[in-house]
């Protein structure tokens, strides 16, 4: 069974930040926690030349300084580390086979608010079907605890089978006895687009029909959580930068993805492709068909 919570560590103020997140999170879920460590070698280019017993130091020093800083913080939380073997994605993502979720840490854009998903991060994301969060470092996460603002957001799809996602954001809602706000982005129908004289009473109506589609979906999710107040919000035009926005006051954004049984084409739709690389909270990245 999928009981404990895995992060990926590497010595980084990312991958800092991502074992704290983790800890806090195996603690609300009152599960394990494992830190883990994969090196490629002797193919990353980040260690050339790096021998065998250097590598393995170098791993025994990014997993004792993660569990060193945790430890103390969460005394009553199981902790074990391991280090794996292998390319660093395939290794996590095979980590997180019997995982509950994967916690990875992720660079910020420069001057930008937002996230760098470099290749491990990206690929590691891609191939494994567990729920992964990506937690950016910052001041926040890094020299002390984070903000908390009361409230998850998620984004939804009334087109789409939202189970996945629901549940998941609807348990984490529950566990922190938080808020959680649901966005929804609609577009109008492209034949509208061609229309010589558009009634804005048309817009209107979708735009409630839409709003009446969303509260729908939740409504079972109300049921099941009496406990989480939850709020909606569908608006016309992209989700991308709505849930963007709204991440600068949330402690987690929840978005989905669709698996690809095809190596070919797109792993990554537009919406979860803005929230990745901009949003400034911990981003939960839920794949589903």
């Amino acid at each position: 069974m999928k009981h404990h919570v895995t992060v990926g560590v590497d010595g980084s103020p990312e991958s800092m930040a991502a074992a704290r997140w983790g800890a806090r999170e195996a603690s609300l879920r009152q599960v394990p926690l494992r830190l883990v460590h994969a090196v490629d070698w002797p193919m990353s280019p980040a260690v050339p030349r790096l021998g065998h017993e250097a590598a393995d130091r170098w791993a025994d020093e990014a997993l004792t300084e993660a569990l060193e800083d945790v430890r103390p913080r969460h005394p009553d939380l199981e902790i074990t580390t391991r280090c794996l073997s292998g390319r660093p994605a395939a290794a996590l993502a095979a980590e997180a086979t019997d995982a509950g979720l994967l916690v990875l840490g992720s660079r910020g854009l420069g001057g930008l608010a937002g996230f760098f998903i470099g290749s491990v991060g990206m690929s590691t994301l891609t191939a494994t079907e567990t729920p992964v969060a990506l937690v950016r470092a910052s001041d926040e996460t890094v020299h002390a605890e984070p903000t908390r603002y009361g409230e998850i957001v998620v984004g939804v799809d009334i087109h789409e089978a939202a189970d996945k996602v629901l549940s998941f954001a609807f348990e984490e809602a529950a566990r922190r006895d938080c808020a959680l706000r649901a966005v929804h982005g609609w577009k109008l129908p492209p034949a509208y687009t061609y229309a010589p004289f558009f009634d804005p009473d048309n817009e209107r109506d979708i735009s409630l029909s839409v709003t009446q589609m969303l509260d729908d979906t939740l409504l079972p999710w109300r049921h099941k959580f009496p406990s989480v107040s939850v709020t909606h919000n569908a608006f016309m035009g992209a989700a991308g930068p709505q849930l963007v926005q709204a991440a600068a006051r949330a402690d987690l954004v929840v978005i989905g993805r669709h698996l690809r049984r095809s190596p070919l084409g797109a792993h990554l739709g537009p919406v979860a492709h803005a929230v990745l690389h901009h949003a400034t909270a911990p981003v939960a990245v839920i794949a589903h068909d």
